[in-house]
């Protein structure tokens, strides 16, 4: 699904915004027990970012420098906010392209994209570099690869029980500890995952 940095004018869909949960009966082996924000919903697909996956072996510092953005010395000045700017497997589809989720203290003109209150979403190197010149958003992470809805395909997995659907908010989507953001987010609608295991696709 393209991206369109003025959908916003068109208004906004039910799950612009919300955080989607795997159901443990997820059968697809790349969203098992995953929690996707969705950046975008729309009669024509939806797009949406893994956030409890973290991308092994690949810190912020190391890509900034792959990229060409630092220097080694400036690499290894970075490297405490590889504590704080982590980079995540944002999903199956062109994981080799990069998008950053973050606080809306930091926009670009026709890069950022608008997403709910308080998050925006930057898929220009532009982001990058600020982060690196110490001029990025406050909250941020960075995401290789989506996920990717075609037309009228979320809608069918959510009504087939695939996803749960809660109200994202920062500190699920910015704090470090991936481990329980998907405990955590099901505890926003009140499931306790245990149970939720052992009922799952039993009507």
């Amino acid at each position: 699904m393209k991206i369109n940095v003025g959908a916003r004018s068109k208004g906004r869909s039910y799950l612009d915004g919300q955080c989607l949960i795997a159901m443990p009966g997820m059968r697809d082996e790349r969203f098992r027990r995953t929690v996707v924000y969705l950046c975008a919903h729309s009669d024509e697909g939806a797009m949406g970012l893994v956030i409890n996956r973290s991308a092994p072996d690949m810190k912020l510092s190391e890509l900034l420098l792959q990229l060409g953005i630092v220097d080694h010395a400036d690499a290894i000045r970075l490297r405490p906010a590889d504590q704080t700017v982590q980079v995540l497997k944002g999903g199956p589809v062109e994981t080799g392209r990069g998008f950053v989720l973050h606080s809306s203290d930091y926009f670009v003109d026709a890069s950022t994209l608008p997403i709910d209150d308080g998050i925006c979403l930057t898929h220009t190197i532009d982001v990058l570099k600020a982060i690196a010149q110490g001029a990025g958003p406050r909250h941020a992470f960075l995401a290789l690869g989506y996920a990717g809805w075609g037309a009228g395909q979320l809608e069918t997995e959510i009504q087939a029980n695939g996803w749960l659907h809660c109200d994202a908010d920062s500190g699920l989507l910015f704090d470090l500890a991936l481990d329980t953001k998907y405990n955590r987010a099901l505890s926003k609608l009140g499931v306790d995952p245990a149970r939720l295991s052992s009922t799952a696709g039993h009507g």
